[in-house]
């Protein structure tokens, strides 16, 4: 695989996880008074808008377009499904949250770094854009902590 197809399908697949992760926290907090609900439903629609752009330039690159596995989004389901369970506040629903942001951009910053000088600027404007997207949500949920 390329280095362009590399760098974007990581994106893809990481936006992807991130909108199925979304969804299913709304849901397990559904019924709840969380405080931070308007907060997760913009993080979202900004996943949403990533994985859009991401899935528009490997058409573009006439890359080859896989999900993530479904066992991975099946374990991240039930996983989420369990913590919320345990502890539904909003600290705790934040810093699970903060988790998986956190290895979004430890994982990003690793891949811009392999990158930079082997993809598209576009792409790696992309890509920096995606990791201040999750330092920005990892900053506004440590407020609910």
């Amino acid at each position: 695989m390329n280095e362009v197809n590399e760098l974007l399908e990581y994106m893809y697949k990481s936006s992807s996880m991130g909108v199925t992760s979304l969804t299913n926290v709304l849901k397990e907090i559904d019924n709840k008074e969380n405080k931070l609900k308007s907060v997760i439903s913009d993080e979202l629609t900004k996943y949403e808008n990533f994985f859009k752009k991401c899935e528009k330039l490997l058409k573009k690159h006439k890359a080859k377009i896989s999900d993530n596995n479904i066992m991975i989004k099946v374990m991240s389901k039930q996983g989420i499904k369990r913590e919320i369970k345990k502890d539904n506040s909003d600290a705790a629903v934040a810093h699970l949250l903060i988790e998986g942001l956190t290895m979004g951009v430890v994982d990003i910053e690793s891949k811009i770094k392999n990158f930079d000088t082997k993809v598209d600027k576009d792409i790696l404007k992309l890509a920096s854009s995606y990791l201040k997207f999750q330092q920005d949500e990892i900053e506004k949920l440590k407020k609910y902590l």
